[in-house]
């Protein structure tokens, strides 16, 4: 008999996974919860994606789930969102061609095709009302979201389209560089276009109005897009007008925007019909909850935190973790992707404890009380590879402090992974990787 130790003691406590596992003690732990938040410790992790989906798939089959939401822009994830709905072409591949920017094979890759195109056809098969929708939450697409607004008046109303591009004029000195107009207000205290998006939502919120008067039903989903684009277009604004006042304040305002993008999303289905149901994709640093970490500690605050914080039991925060292996990661902010080895978890790290749990792979619930809770309640470093990842800096570059049973609910872990398949060729990682000059891409 082996003699007690905190992996002894959360191996009674871990559920083997097979590799080949249908999770259904991921599954039976969800229960009746609404909404269901899906980590990932990297951008660049098949084990990650291929669970999510998994998982997913299931929550939608068998649970009623109507919409996925992932940490990427609006309208790129929106043009998903009508292929699986059967209003864009045929081709998955093609659905994913608005991810075009750094880092592409986030969302650009053969997983992510694979579930599109499983969601298509399981909507194909069930009523209106019960399909599934697939969403954005992120802020990065200030010009695109512009132009989406833009083209939705343009075909409803003329003249508002007109007075959308005044409005959105102001932009056009700055080129179509964001970080030009960031740099343009970094030592301002507000921007020329702050007032000018400002308006243009203003101008569609009115129009919501009118349509509920008028006809007494919520606005459609073509609407519902220009307005979530109108909104992102605020929010953006003020990113990239904040971004260079340091890493707190411009963090705030992206995962902010996230939980306000979710808020609106539950809003919009429920208004619609069936009571909703979400699950969001997106890395463990925006999905568990911050104040259980270095994060909160320095101010910031997360979607995970904010979400608990309105919606308390109904939601599920799980995290995800690996030992060792590969990952798809940029060496550089805008560089190629490459398949690079991650190196194993440092001594004394939670990922490192789980590897001596000797399983392969595991669920683990962190009930509060529970066994695991308690080996798991001294804080402990937890890794964190964004589209960048540089080992030869590991410790300062993807590691922070948390305390795992705070952050999450349950805590999925592969002991080694390996690099998600982008849609395009990734280059062979060099023999010797640059030193570091960029924050890791979270």
């Amino acid at each position: 008999m082996r003699p007690w130790s905190p992996a002894a003691a959360l191996r009674g406590e871990a559920v083997a996974l097979a590799p080949d596992s249908d999770f259904a003690p991921v599954i039976s732990f969800i229960g009746g919860a609404s909404l269901v938040l899906l980590g990932e410790a990297s951008h660049g992790t098949e084990e990650f994606y291929a669970s999510r989906a998994a998982i997913t798939r299931r929550l939608i089959a068998e649970k009623g789930f109507n919409a996925v939401a992932i940490e990427g822009d609006w309208p790129d994830a929106y043009r998903v969102n009508r292929f699986v709905h059967g209003r864009l072409g045929h081709d998955a591949e093609a659905a994913l061609a608005g991810f075009k920017r750094f880092p592409s094979w986030m969302w650009r890759n053969r997983t992510v095709r694979e579930f599109a195109g499983w969601l298509r056809e399981s909507n194909a098969s069930r009523p209106a009302a019960s399909r599934a929708g697939f969403y954005g939450l992120d802020l990065y697409s200030l010009r695109t979201s512009i132009e989406q607004v833009i083209a939705y008046l343009e075909h409803r109303d003329p003249a508002a389209a007109r007075a959308a591009r005044s409005c959105y004029a102001c932009f056009d000195q700055f080129g179509p560089d964001t970080d030009a107009y960031a740099l343009a207000f970094r030592t301002r205290a507000d921007g020329d276009c702050q007032e000018a998006v400002a308006r243009q939502l203003a101008a569609l919120h009115e129009e919501r109005s009118r349509l509920l008067a008028r006809d007494g039903e919520a606005a459609d989903e073509e609407f519902f897009h220009a307005e979530q684009n109108a909104r992102l277009a605020v929010n953006a604004e003020r990113y990239y007008r904040t971004m260079f006042e340091g890493r707190v304040s411009s963090w705030n305002l992206r995962d902010e925007h996230m939980a306000e993008t979710l808020e609106g999303l539950l809003a919009h289905l429920r208004a619609r019909g069936p009571e909703p149901k979400v699950v969001v994709w997106a890395h463990n640093s925006h999905l568990g909850d911050a104040r259980a970490t270095q994060m909160g500690e320095a101010g910031e605050l997360n979607l995970g935190q904010l979400v608990r914080q309105k919606h308390a039991h109904a939601a599920k925060l799980i995290g995800f973790t690996t030992h060792h292996g590969t990952v798809m990661a940029a060496s550089d902010w805008g560089g190629p992707a490459r398949r690079k080895r991650v190196l194993p978890a440092l001594k004394g790290s939670c990922e490192d404890l789980f590897h001596e749990v000797e399983l392969a792979r595991f669920f683990l619930p962190l009930d509060p009380g529970s066994v695991a809770s308690r080996v798991l309640a001294e804080r402990r470093l937890e890794r964190a590879i964004g589209v960048i990842y540089r080992p030869e800096t590991e410790r300062q570059s993807h590691y922070f402090w948390a305390t795992l049973p705070e952050q999450f609910d349950a805590v999925l872990h592969f002991d080694e992974t390996k690099a998600v398949s982008p849609l395009e060729s990734a280059q062979p990682a060099p023999d010797r990787e640059p030193a570091e000059t960029f924050p890791s891409g979270i």
